[in-house]
């Protein structure tokens, strides 16, 4: 019978799967107990393939295991880091995340690990996937924001919005293709919008290139939505690895492109016009040959580029590219000579240095002087393959330039006229209301003022595809002073008595020639910091409170204070010199001997070789014992835990913070790093900052409007773009001098936030501040700033005129209309070192609120 026969082998499958089953939940069990021990151990790696094991078998403990599979996942990760096993890392998120495939903290963490590791495109996908899994993930949020500034830079909101810009070159657009180039190359296409152009305006075949992942897609998606993906090809490359016919069937007609950069070469475009020239255009028209149809040559848009500059005298130039104080928080800084930023153009500049930064000179705080009249640097002709190929083996060219203005020069600014026909032209000018920075050539020498009737020699080059322009010598009275850009040497003075500095040159030839000063380069953020002298005397006085306090509290326990030194430790980022501030300051000043030599132990956690050899110089020539200055991190084996106990059954007494980025966000898990050192701390010891004010202003700026989004609801040249490029918008917007942003004050400034870093008590996650509309507009964005408080009496702005910190605003996506004396509610939350602002007008007693808006503030 049928029954017979199945029963039985029904009845030794059950048995088995008993059996099976009991196997497996004793191999779960010892695995879940074998991770266990591993993290009591603190053996990450081991734990973590206990974990992999226990939940991949028995998958409905994943709920129960997940919070400690995130800490072993993140500890191992952290680990596998620091020992550059990078491979490993990826492989165990990749198996972390099979198991927990919509687990959006594990998600998020992958993205941070690619993030750091330069994979900004990757880092972005995983962003983006952890906040679609969980909208309100502040760290998503804060992390995306981040990485959105990296993938779509803020300058395509600019170049969107600047609609002269884009008639322009739809005008040339379309004038050359109904002269007949039909066939057209997009080199670095952005968004698509040229080639669009070129489609819309009857090309028959149009081609686009581009290198950015993010961009490529953002392309394809436009392109789509604008009904022109079965005529338009993108392809997700540089231009100089694309190939005829691999890539594109046939050499075009047309290359239009827009890969200029402030100092016009920087994007690479004579590269790339080059090997366009000689692999993907049609050939130049032949001068002596009849007129052939366009179709049959090629052309580029623009067509050229004309390139002006001028000489300038401005301190906020000069402030972030060299140093300009002697001394600092009583540090007399003489021993590390000269400090000047990397950026040079000078003959003995490293190929990879960049010989400029940018500036929107006409938002410069000070503004600035120019010291000659505008001269032309450079003319190039993009349609002339040869005149490109000469460029970089072109003499040098060198410009006389006659001051008109006394001052001191501090940079030479340039600026340049786009050529993109006959008819057509962009200026990227100071005085232009464009979407363009100029490029800076900071200066790195210091002398005295140039004098009206001087003449500045200038040398024009153009090696390794950028441009160069470098000041090598100043014509006076026909005596000819020689800049030494190299930084080699002490500054040479330009004396307006030629013959006086002659008898001076003589006289010190029968004198033992002084030792030449050594010099050191800082990024610009750090000499800035350096230069900000208010800042400094503020913290040196602050700590030699706190040490008088901690040496008349060792007194009146009769101890002796050699004995049992105090110790400080600053774990600032980049170049800091607050830790020799601190050992210069228990030194005590010569009224005041009682404290010893070694009273003050100062930990620096500067990294950098040549850092620690500034500080070195430093300390010995301002009588610092070299024993009472350490290096912190030359003692850890793990940088990640910088904030230890400095000995066994030791506390610090002062632990200093890098609280606020130099962007004006603040540091990100500052309030964390906050809550291990107050840990560490001994009784009367203190934390610098001890707390932090924020405050804040409601402001009407078109100018903040244009830099966030594609602003206004019609199409830009008709097509339908904003939905997806503002999809990138961020809301917090950084690095602003609101000293010089055009903007209307529309209330007093308010303090928004508190973050007290000496006492947890006093902190608070949430906080609703009325803000008084004191003048009638509309609510674009709210700008903040901090006041950091170093102890209770001494404290230093962030928005002051020595200030080396930037400002940053939160942009709303929908302006509030206000009217005066309106109430504006602005409610702050904190999370973690996140904070968030909404914003809300109230129409009037008992009426709902309208227009609310938010924004995150957190550090990139």
């Amino acid at each position: 019978m049928p029954n017979a026969t199945t029963r039985p082998k029904r009845t030794r499958r059950h048995r088995r799967a008993q059996r099976e089953d009991a196997a497996r939940n004793e191999l779960v069990s010892r695995s879940l107990e074998s991770a266990q021990q591993c993290l009591f151990s603190q053996d990450y790696g081991t734990a973590f393939v206990h974990y992999l094991l226990a939940l991949s078998v028995a998958p409905a403990l994943k709920e129960f295991a997940k919070e400690s599979f995130r800490f072993t996942l993140f500890k191992w990760a952290d680990e596998l880091d620091s020992l550059g096993r990078i491979k490993e890392l990826f492989d165990c998120y990749e198996q972390a995340m099979e198991l927990f495939p919509v687990d959006e903290v594990i998600v998020n963490s992958m993205g941070e690990h690619l993030f750091r590791m330069g994979f900004r495109d990757e880092a972005a996908g995983h962003f983006y996937k952890a906040l679609k899994l969980r909208p309100d993930f502040p760290e998503a949020k804060e992390n995306f924001y981040r990485v959105a500034n990296w993938l779509v830079e803020r300058w395509h909101f600019l170049m969107l919005n600047d609609h002269s810009r884009n008639h322009k070159y739809q005008l040339a657009i379309q004038k050359a293709v109904e002269g007949g180039c039909n066939t057209v190359l997009d080199i670095g296409t952005g968004t698509g919008i040229l080639g669009m152009c070129a489609k819309m305006a009857g090309a028959s075949e149009v081609y686009a290139c581009e290198l950015s992942k993010t961009m490529y897609e953002l392309a394809c998606e436009v392109v789509s939505a604008n009904g022109m993906a079965d005529s338009i090809k993108i392809i997700h490359m540089k231009s100089l690895d694309m190939e005829i016919p691999k890539n594109i069937p046939k050499r075009v007609s047309l290359v239009v492109t827009e890969t200029v950069d402030a100092g016009l070469f920087g994007e690479g475009i004579i590269e790339s016009l080059i090997h366009a020239w000689k692999h993907l255009l049609l050939p130049p028209p032949n001068p002596e040959e009849p007129l052939p149809s366009p179709s049959q040559t090629g052309r580029v848009i623009p067509a050229g580029a004309t390139v002006f500059g001028v000489a300038v005298q401005c301190h906020e130039i000069r402030r972030n590219q060299r140093l300009c104080v002697s001394s600092l928080g009583g540090l007399d800084l003489s021993a590390v000579g000269q400090i000047y930023s990397p950026v040079s153009c000078s003959g003995d500049a490293e190929d990879s240095t960049e010989p400029y930064t940018t500036e929107r000179l006409s938002r410069m705080r000070g503004g600035y002087i120019q010291l000659t009249q505008p001269f032309t640097a450079l003319d190039i002709n993009f349609n002339n393959v040869q005149e490109l190929e000469g460029l970089c083996s072109k003499e040098v060219t060198q410009l006389r330039l006659y001051v008109t203005q006394e001052g001191v020069l501090d940079a030479l600014a340039i600026w340049f006229q786009l050529h993109l026909d006959q008819d057509n032209h962009l200026s990227t000018g100071p005085q232009e209301d464009t979407c363009w920075e100029q490029a800076i050539y900071p200066v790195q020498t210091q002398f005295n003022t140039l004098k009206r009737g001087d003449e500045l020699l200038v040398e024009v080059s153009c090696n390794d595809a950028y441009l160069r322009l470098c000041c090598v010598a100043v014509e006076r009275d026909g005596h000819t002073f020689h800049l030494d850009n190299g930084n080699k040497g002490p500054p040479k003075i330009l004396n307006p008595n030629p013959e006086a500095e002659l008898c001076s040159a003589l006289a010190g030839l029968q004198t033992h020639p002084e030792k030449p000063s050594p010099t050191f380069t800082l990024e610009c953020s750090e000499i800035a910091l350096l230069n900000n002298v208010t800042y400094h005397s503020c913290f040196q006085r602050a700590m030699s409170k706190l040490l008088a306090s901690l040496k008349s509290t060792i007194r009146s326990q009769e101890s002796d204070p050699s004995s049992d030194p105090v110790y400080v430790l600053d774990v600032s980022e980049g170049f800091s010199v607050l830790s020799l501030i601190a050992a210069k300051s228990g030194l005590g000043s010569d009224e005041d001997k009682q404290m010893s030599p070694g009273f003050v132990q100062a930990y620096s956690s500067v990294e950098k070789e040549h850092h620690q050899t500034m500080l070195r110089l430093l300390a010995k020539d301002n009588g610092v014992p070299e024993s009472t200055l350490e290096f912190w991190l030359n003692h850890m084996e793990d940088d990640s835990a910088v904030i230890q106990r400095p000995a066994t059954e030791k506390l610090w007494s002062g632990i200093i913070l890098d609280c606020i980025e130099t962007c004006g966000l603040i540091r990100q898990k500052m309030l964390e790093k906050a809550v291990i050192a107050r840990c560490l701390l001994e009784e009367g010891g203190q934390i610098f900052p001890e707390r932090i004010l924020i405050h804040g202003m409601l402001v009407e700026s078109n100018t903040l409007l244009q830099e966030s989004a594609v602003q206004g609801t019609e199409p830009t040249l008709g097509f339908n773009i904003a939905p997806f490029i503002n999809q990138f918008t961020v809301p917090v917007h950084m690095f602003l001098d609101l000293s010089t942003l055009e903007c209307t004050h529309l209330s007093k400034p308010v303090e928004l936030f508190t973050l007290d870093l000496m006492n947890s008590t006093a902190n608070y996650t949430n906080r609703e501040v009325k803000v008084q509309v004191s003048t009638a507009g509309k609510v674009t964005a709210i700008p903040f700033w901090y006041q950091i408080h170093l102890d209770s009496e001494l404290s230093v702005s962030t928005f002051s005129e020595d200030s080396h910190w930037k400002q940053a605003a939160v942009v709303l996506q929908q302006p509030l209309e206000v009217s005066r004396g309106d109430w504006v509610h602005l409610s702050i939350q904190l999370q973690k070192s996140s904070i968030s602002i909404t914003a809300a007008k109230e129409e009037g007693p008992g009426a709902n609120d309208v227009g609310r808006e938010e924004g995150m503030v957190a550090s990139p």
